[in-house]
Order: C-alpha cells, then structure tokens, then sequence
C-alpha cells in the first residue's frame, strides 16, 4: 500500500517494503515505482522504499515549476533535477532516516547524483544502472524539444509509442513481446509532466567533476543495447575513490533491471553484504 508525504507543496507517494538495509530506488521516467518490482521481489534482507517521482505514478507534479531554463523550448516548465533530490531528502526526513544505500536508474542516477552533492553524509552506498554523470549532448538537446513537442500534440500514448519503447533492449523485445506491454501499464504521468521532465533533463548540470569526491562505494549496471548510455559515459564512475564495482549486460536495453530482474540481484546481493548490521 502507497503511503504520501509532503515536498513544496506538492503531496508524493511511496511504498515501504521490508526490513533490514534500507535502500531507496529512483525509478527512470516515464516509468513510476512499479520498474523496480520484479528486482524488488528477489532482494532478501532490504528494506525497499520506492518513491514515485513527482509527476510520475501517485505523485503530484506540484505547481508553479520555473519556467524558461530550457532555451530549445522557453515556454516549458522544468521540473529540476534539484527539485527532485529536494524530494528524496524530504522522504528521508519523513522516515527519519539519517542514511541509506540509493539505486538509480536513468533520471533516478541524475538525480542520486544530485543527492550526493547536497547531502553526501546520507548516502551509503549508489547503485546506477543505465545512468551516468555526462550532462546531455547537442543531438540529445534537441530529441528532448522533439518530445517535448510529440508531448504536446500526441499526449503520453504517443511518447510511449515512439522514443520511449525503444529504450527496451531489442533482444528483451524479441524474447518477451510482452514486455512492452508491461512497461507501458507503469507508465502514469500526463503530458504536462513529460514536458517539464524532459526540460529537467536538458538542463542538468554535468557531473563528471563530482566523481572524484564520492568515497561511497558505487555498483555500475549497464545495458548493452541502451541506446541512451554507453558502456564508456558509465566507466567514468570507476575512477570514484570509493570503488565502483562495473557490469555490462550485453542483452539488455535501458531498462535493465526491469528486463533482467534476477541477473541484478545476483550482483546486488553480495555487493550490499558491506552494509550488513
């Protein structure tokens, strides 16, 4: 059962799951919560807490969101990347947590990023999967005005339809047609939210510098037929002093732990062994 709490106005939704190592899992967009679900279930001794982003899933998008960081696109409203760790640190307060291990995947990276920067004394351990510190590229720039656009004419129906299926790795698509299908049911959000995600996008800051300062350990995942992030942007994390254990999974798309649920948790097991009580 989702339980809400409250972030600048806006009322956010999360679930709470088990015991133990508390590990907090920021799910990709347009997805909600549900992505992590299959991972979820084959974690023992964790205690899961799946927000939903604002905008996403249960979660409100909130009102009065800057307008005009993103130049491509000046009349859009952009839901930073800094609005969001805001967010994830009020979620801690609202359970009290000094600390937790975070996981990411795609914006849940940029945004476990932006956790670290501002509060890197509550962050245990960071799990990427499919995320990385490189701000976007010109090319990327421009594919974000194009959604933003298909946003604003088709709806959410027709992101989903277009660029948004594409991220599911292709031999994932060949293997389990239904995935598709799965992936498209955990998708709530409005249009009005991918507008102003994918101007939040645009305008994160870059992240590379901040690389060299994280003494946590880091667990690098990375999908071999992600069309988003390469193998090499994610290797960047290997120079972090903390260590950053890294994993190419060559069959698998931007959504790899959704895709390959038991393969992650094979890694992830032992890996939080370290945080163990």
């Amino acid at each position: 059962m989702s339980e809400t709490y409250e972030s600048n106005g806006a009322r956010l939704s999360y679930q709470d799951v088990g015991f133990r190592v508390p590990i907090v899992f920021l799910h990709p967009t347009p997805l909600d919560h549900r992505y992590w679900i299959p991972l979820v279930d084959q974690l023992a001794g964790v205690r899961a807490i799946l927000p939903d982003f604002r905008g996403h899933g249960e979660s409100e998008l909130g009102k009065d969101l800057p307008v005009g960081g993103f130049a491509r696109v000046p009349d859009a409203p952009v839901l930073t990347i800094d609005q969001l760790a805001t967010d994830v640190l009020a979620l801690l307060d609202h359970l009290e947590l000094p600390a937790a291990v975070f996981a990411g995947c795609s914006i849940g990276g940029y945004v476990l990023l932006e956790v670290w920067r501002r509060a890197s004394k509550r962050v245990r351990g960071l799990v990427f999967v499919c995320s990385k510190a490189q701000p976007d590229a010109e090319e990327n720039l421009q594919r974000r005005a194009d959604t933003i656009a298909r946003a604003r004419k088709e709806g959410v129906v027709g992101i989903f339809n277009g660029n948004a299926q594409t991220l599911i790795g292709a031999t994932s698509r060949a293997q389990r047609p239904k995935i598709v299908g799965e992936l498209r049911s955990h998708m709530k959000l409005s249009a009005d939210a991918v507008v102003a995600v994918q101007a939040g996008l645009a305008t994160r800051a870059d992240s590379v510098p901040l690389i060299a300062g994280i003494d946590a350990p880091i667990l690098a995942i990375c999908g071999g037929e992600d069309p988003g992030v390469t193998a090499g942007e994610m290797q960047a994390f290997l120079a972090a002093p903390g260590g950053c254990e890294f994993h190419l999974f060559p069959n698998a798309g931007h959504f790899a732990a959704y895709e390959q649920p038991a393969k992650v948790a094979s890694l992830m097991m032992p890996w939080l062994q370290q945080f163990a009580d």
